[in-house]
C-alpha cells in the first residue's frame, strides 16, 4: 500500500503539535469574568502534560473589542483586562522552561478605527497617515444619490466601504466598519508591520498565526465583484483580494524576517480553492510561510444560502477535500495545517458527530484518531482535548456574543419578521455553526463557573460542566484529554511514518469509514473511523492487520472475523499492516 517517495524536507515545526488558546474564555485570574494572560501562565502545566509543543494565544494586544481582539488599537500593548507586556513576558518565559514555543496572532490586513494611524488619518487628506488606508470617491447613481466606490460586501453584511464626510471620501473594511483595512501598496505600512513583528520577536516570540494574510494585496482599481446573487445590493469581492497580485511579494519579505530567527507562521487564508495559489505560499522553497489554513473542509456544510443555511454533509466530500490536501502536499513539498477547530469553528464532536452521553466520549476520540495521524501539523483547540460540545439548542440567540452571529440574526430578522420556519432553521444552524461555540468558558472542574472565574463569566459555561471538564480527565485512564496525550505521543515516537510518510486513502465508496494508511518505506499503518453513531461492518479492503500490534485504539481493542472489522459507534484505530 502507498508509493515510496522521495524523503520530505524535515523541520521542526512539522513535528510539533498547536494548541490554540481564546484568552478571554480560558482562565480567568482576577475575577472580572474575562480571561487573561497570568490565568494562562497558572495553567502551564497542564497544557505541558497533553504534550504540545507551541501555545498560539488569539490577540491580546490593546482593543476596543468590536470583534473580540481582531481590532487593534495599539501593536505594543497588551488589552489592559488580558494584563501587561510584563504578563506577556512571564508567559514567554514560562512556556520557553517547559520546552515549549510561543505564537502570537498578528492582524495586520485592518487594524482598529481607535487605532493612532487611523485617527490621525482622518483628520486630514494630507495626513501622513492618509495613506496607510485605502480611500476612495464615492460614485453617484443616475438620481444624483451618493454610491459606495465598489459593490463589495462586507463580511458581515453591508458594503465594505464607509463614508466619512468630513472628507467626503470612504475607506475600505472587509469586516466591521471599526476595522479599516490597511494599504500595503504604500511603502511605509510594510515597514511598520515589519517592525512590529520585530518587535514581538526579540521578545522571544517563536512565530505567528497572521489572520486573513492573502487579503492584504488588493487588485489595482478595485474592480466591481461578480454578481453571482442578483438582487443583492452587495457582492463578495473575494476574487480581487483574496490573492491580489502582490501577496507573494509581501509574505517573501514577512518570511526572510522570520528566517532569520527560525520563527513558526501558520497564515490564514479564506476565500481561497486553488491549491496552487497556496501550494506558492507554503512550498518548502519559497519562504514565505510554513503552512496555512484553509476553509474547504469547515466551509463544506455551508449552505447555498451563506454560513448559516443549512447543507447537509456528505462523506463522499469530506474524503475528497481530506485526500485531496494530503495528496497535493505531500507531492509538491508544501505542508498542511491539521484542524477541526478553532476560535472561529464549533465545536466537532456536535458538528460533524453525536454530543449525545452516550457518544460524546468515543466521538472525541474518533476525531482525534482521525484528525492527528494525517500528514501535517496539528492544532488542538482549548477544550477540544476534553471533548467539549457545542452550545445547548435551547439557548436563546439573545445569550450570544459573536458579532458575525447577531448581525445574521438581527438582519434576517429584519427581512422576514413573520417567517417563523426559517426563525427555527436559522436558530439551528446558529446552533450547529456558531463561533460561539467555541468561546463559552473553559472547563476546568465541577465547580461554579466550571472553575474557570470566580466572577459571573463573560459567557454562559456550557452545561456539560460537571461531566466534562479536566478535573476528571487529566491522569485518568480512558479520558479524552489522555487519548489526546497518546495520540500526540504517538506522532513523535513514529514520526516517520505519522509526520513523513505517504498518505493513502482506502475503501474510498465507503460511505461510513474514513481509513487511510501512511506509509514510509517499507512500513505502512492503516488507520479508520467509523463517522456513524452505530454498529457498521467493515470488509478489510485486501489488507491484512497486525492484531497484536496496535498502535492506538478508542475502544482498546478490536473486533475482526473473517477478514471483517465490526466497527462501533465512532470506532477508531490505527494498526501497522501485515507484510
Amino acid at each position: 500500500m502507498g508509493s515510496i517517495h522521495a524523503p520530505v524536507h524535515r523541520a521542526w515545526w512539522k513535528e510539533a503539535s498547536v494548541y490554540q488558546i481564546y484568552p478571554a474564555s480560558f482562565k480567568d485570574s482576577n475575577g472580572d469574568g474575562l480571561g487573561d494572560v497570568p490565568g494562562i501562565i497558572s495553567k502551564l502545566d497542564y497544557i505541558k502534560a497533553l504534550g504540545v509543543d507551541m501555545v498560539w494565544v488569539c490577540p491580546i494586544y490593546k482593543s476596543p473589542q468590536v470583534d473580540m481582539g481582531y481590532d487593534i488599537s495599539d501593536y505594543e500593548d497588551i488589552h489592559a483586562p488580558y494584563g501587561t507586556v510584563a504578563d506577556v513576558e512571564k508567559l514567554i518565559e514560562g512556556l520557553h522552561s517547559r520546552g515549549m514555543k510561543f505564537v502570537m496572532d498578528l492582524v495586520v490586513n485592518h487594524t482598529s478605527d481607535q487605532h493612532k494611524w487611523f485617527q490621525e488619518a482622518k483628520k486630514s487628506k494630507d495626513s501622513e497617515f492618509r495613506d496607510f488606508y485605502i480611500w476612495r470617491k464615492p460614485k453617484y447613481d443616475a438620481d444624483g444619490k451618493r454610491q459606495p466606490p465598489n459593490n463589495w460586501a462586507a463580511a458581515w453584511g453591508g458594503s465594505a466601504w464607509e463614508y466619512d464626510e468630513a472628507s467626503d471620501e470612504y475607506y475600505l473594511h472587509i469586516f466591521a466598519p471599526e476595522q479599516p483595512d490597511l494599504n500595503w501598496e504604500h511603502p511605509p505600512v510594510r515597514e511598520a508591520v515589519y517592525d512590529i513583528i520585530r518587535f514581538w520577536l526579540n521578545k522571544g516570540v517563536d512565530g505567528f498565526r497572521m489572520d486573513v494574510i492573502n487579503f492584504i494585496s488588493k487588485a489595482p482599481g478595485l474592480p466591481d465583484a461578480a454578481v453571482l446573487q442578483p438582487g443583492k445590493e452587495y457582492h463578495s469581492g473575494a476574487e480581487h483580494f483574496a490573492c491580489g497580485p502582490r501577496l507573494h511579494e509581501y509574505l517573501q519579505a514577512i518570511g526572510k524576517i522570520l528566517k532569520e530567527y527560525n520563527a513558526f507562521s501558520v497564515g490564514e487564508m479564506p476565500a481561497v480553492h486553488d491549491p496552487k495559489q497556496i501550494l506558492n505560499a507554503v512550498a518548502f522553497d519559497r519562504q514565505e510561510l510554513n503552512m496555512i489554513f484553509h476553509f474547504e473542509l469547515v466551509d463544506m456544510d455551508h449552505g447555498s444560502g451563506g454560513k448559516f443555511t443549512p447543507r447537509p454533509w456528505e462523506m463522499s466530500k469530506w474524503k475528497e477535500i481530506v485526500s485531496k490536501w494530503q495528496y497535493f502536499m505531500i507531492d509538491n513539498d508544501g505542508w498542511n495545517a491539521l484542524y477541526l477547530e478553532n476560535h472561529d469553528q464549533s465545536r466537532s464532536v456536535s458538528r460533524w458527530g453525536s454530543d449525545l452521553p452516550e457518544f460524546r466520549v468515543a466521538c472525541a476520540k474518533m476525531f482525534a484518531t482521525f484528525l492527528a495521524l494525517q500528514c501535517g501539523t496539528v492544532f488542538v483547540y482549548q477544550g477540544q482535548e476534553l471533548g467539549m460540545i457545542n452550545i445547548p439548542k435551547d439557548r436563546d440567540v439573545s445569550e450570544y456574543r459573536d458579532l458575525e452571529t447577531l448581525n445574521w440574526w438581527n438582519e434576517m430578522l429584519e427581512k422576514h419578521p413573520d417567517d417563523k420556519e426559517l426563525h427555527r432553521i436559522t436558530k439551528d444552524e446558529i446552533q450547529k455553526k456558531s463561533r460561539d461555540n467555541a468561546r463559552t468558558p473553559m472547563q476546568w472542574d465541577n465547580s461554579e463557573h466550571a472553575g474557570f472565574s470566580t466572577g459571573e463569566p463573560w459567557q454562559r459555561v456550557n452545561d456539560t460542566y460537571p461531566e466534562c471538564n479536566a478535573e476528571a480527565q487529566v491522569g485518568v485512564k480512558g479520558s479524552v484529554f489522555e487519548y489526546w496525550a497518546n495520540v500526540l505521543r504517538l506522532r513523535k515516537s513514529h514520526k516517520d511514518i505519522f509526520i513523513y510518510g505517504d498518505y493513502q486513502l482506502i475503501d474510498p465508496e465507503n460511505n461510513d469509514v474514513f481509513a487511510y494508511t501512511r506509509t514510509f518505506r517499507d512500513q505502512t499503518v492503516v488507520v479508520a473511523a467509523n463517522f456513524r453513531a452505530n454498529n457498521v461492518e467493515w470488509p478489510l479492503p485486501n489488507i491484512s492487520l497486525k492484531k497484536e500490534e496496535v498502535l492506538i485504539s478508542n475502544y482498546g481493542d478490536l473486533v475482526v472475523k473473517d477478514g471483517v472489522v465490526s466497527l462501533r459507534p465512532f470506532e477508531a484505530f490505527a494498526y501497522p499492516l501485515a507484510s
